[in-house]
């Protein structure tokens, strides 16, 4: 019996600008039934207010009881944002929750040495470092992070110029590669840069999407068994 997925997004990248992560579920879990549920504003407050605050954290929890309400067997967060509040989200549903960049994390800690954090929104900057961080001292591994924010590209890649974004990153990347032994994309919305940044930087490259879904094919796997 095919699996119901619902996918918790905090803005419409995923669902009109990039449909990666529709297209690696339809690869990777071809019978799963997808549901999305929006928040639309939750990013920018989250972005305006320089922090998840309670009130966002209550807003994240409310997609993913609707989600369960709907009857998803399991719930995908696009976000790394609000990794955070997924965390308590995931407290007050029975559904099992899997974040994006989890499965991202973990390889980061495990492979890397100097890890560098590309991010296009500060706010994804924080979580996403503090969660390879965890991951490490899980395993105990010593691990340096550098973070490094592409300012205004996620803004222009909303606008619809794919070119100036993807401009404004691999500047960004080239540059931070000099310090780092591997480079960490913080947001799912690069992941179309994962293997030119590669390139250009001659670095491991790191991008949630593939990783994660690949990850969440396994645990629908385990729900199905």
């Amino acid at each position: 019996m095919s699996k119901k997925i619902a996918i918790l997004h905090t803005s419409f990248v995923f669902v009109s600008v990039e449909p990666v992560i529709n297209d690696l579920i339809a690869e990777l879990i071809p019978d799963a039934e997808v549901i999305h549920f929006v928040d639309s504003d939750v990013l920018a407050t989250v972005q305006r207010e320089q922090g998840i605050s309670a009130k966002s954290e209550a807003r994240m929890t409310h997609l993913a009881q609707a989600a369960e309400a709907a009857g998803a067997d399991i719930i995908f967060s696009a976000c790394s944002s609000l990794g955070p509040a997924l965390d308590v989200a995931a407290r007050n549903v029975h559904t099992p929750v899997v974040k994006i960049d989890e499965a991202m994390a973990i390889q980061a800690a495990r492979e890397g040495k100097k890890v560098g954090v590309l991010a296009t929104v500060p706010t994804t900057l924080g979580p996403t470092s503090d969660l390879i961080q965890a991951k490490a001292d899980e395993i105990g591994r010593n691990i340096t992070i550098e973070q490094r924010l592409c300012e205004g590209a996620f803004s222009v890649l909303m606008s619809g110029d794919r070119e100036k974004h993807d401009a404004m990153i691999i500047e960004q990347a080239v540059d931070l590669a000099e310090k780092v032994d591997m480079i960490v994309l913080a947001q799912a919305s690069m992941n179309r840069l994962g293997a030119v940044l590669q390139e250009k930087t001659g670095r491991t490259v790191l991008t949630s999407p593939r990783i994660g879904v690949d990850y969440l094919a396994r645990r629908v796997a385990e729900l199905a068994a």
